[in-house]
């Protein structure tokens, strides 16, 4: 396996092959990001990982300074899970100048949910994104495909539609939750959270799989029932000791509201201790 710094060196490495495989990250990696890495592996002839904290999505009160850095580790894990070549840029590399061109999405799909709560964050994920598509796709001859998390299933609809807006030739696939034992979505966040926070945290997605089960019993009542069961999964996990930003049940297609008949996907973001988690299901 290749380590490269430098766009060049990227580039350089990904020359001989034709139909690259790349899975952004942000390193500090789990067993959920090594299988969207195995996942990339049979979808093209060279599978990239990148490890980049990218300033641009995090917030000035966010945890973008303590935000861990664990390249070592990370490699070790990148090389045992089969990947080629991971692209471990500086930010000077990634950013040789102030980035003032930026990617904005639109405001009704990135100024909700995640990006109420995170503004900005939308803006900095799909210029990060686009720039790597066009380091690691820029030379390549066949098929180009990009293997996203759908834990952060906001951020996936976001880059497919960026990718659909500006005609990219490239394949967006999405790789499923993992989850512990528990039922606890991976994150890098995780390791944040204390031992008592820990055994707590499963009850965001405990509190999610029941709001969907209220969701779908409510069946084509759904339009009118649906602040009061959201407001009471919100309650209840507050009542644990959680301060929830949202629980909330949208339509797949563009997390809009409801209408009778969709195809409707349960999400959540709520703060455990000083760790913010997220988690959704499709239902």
């Amino acid at each position: 396996m290749q380590v490269v710094h430098t766009i060049a060196d990227l580039r350089a490495a990904l020359r001989p092959f034709n139909a690259p495989a790349l899975v952004p990250t942000m390193g500090n990696l789990h067993a959920g990001h090594l299988a969207l890495v195995k996942a990339a592996r049979p979808l093209g002839d060279v599978t990239v990982a990148s490890i980049f904290v990218n300033r641009l999505q995090f917030a000035p009160h966010e945890d973008f300074d303590t935000y861990p850095r664990t390249l070592q580790a990370d490699c070790e894990k990148l090389a045992a899970a089969g990947c080629d070549v991971v692209f471990a840029p500086s930010e000077r590399d990634m950013y040789p100048e102030p980035q003032g061109f930026k990617v904005l999405p639109p405001p009704d799909l990135a100024d909700i949910l995640e990006g109420h709560f995170r503004p900005g964050f939308f803006t900095g994920v799909c210029t990060v994104v686009m720039k790597l598509f066009q380091i690691a796709f820029a030379e390549a001859k066949g098929r180009r495909t990009a293997v996203f998390g759908q834990k952060d299933y906001q951020q996936l609809m976001v880059i497919r539609r960026m990718v659909r807006q500006f005609a990219l030739p490239i394949d967006i696939v999405a790789g499923p939750t993992e989850r512990a034992p528990d039922g606890l979505a991976l994150s890098s966040r995780n390791g944040y959270l204390s031992e008592a926070e820990r055994a707590e945290a499963v009850q965001l997605s405990l509190a999610l799989r029941a709001l969907g089960r209220d969701a779908l019993a409510a069946a084509d009542g759904l339009q009118r029932h649906l602040p009061a069961l959201e407001a009471r999964a919100m309650q209840g996990l507050a009542a644990r000791g959680w301060k929830p930003d949202y629980l909330c049940v949208r339509r797949r297609e563009d997390l809009q509201p409801p209408q009778p008949g969709d195809a409707l996907v349960v999400l959540g973001a709520a703060w455990l201790g000083k760790t913010r988690l997220i988690d959704n299901l499709e239902i």
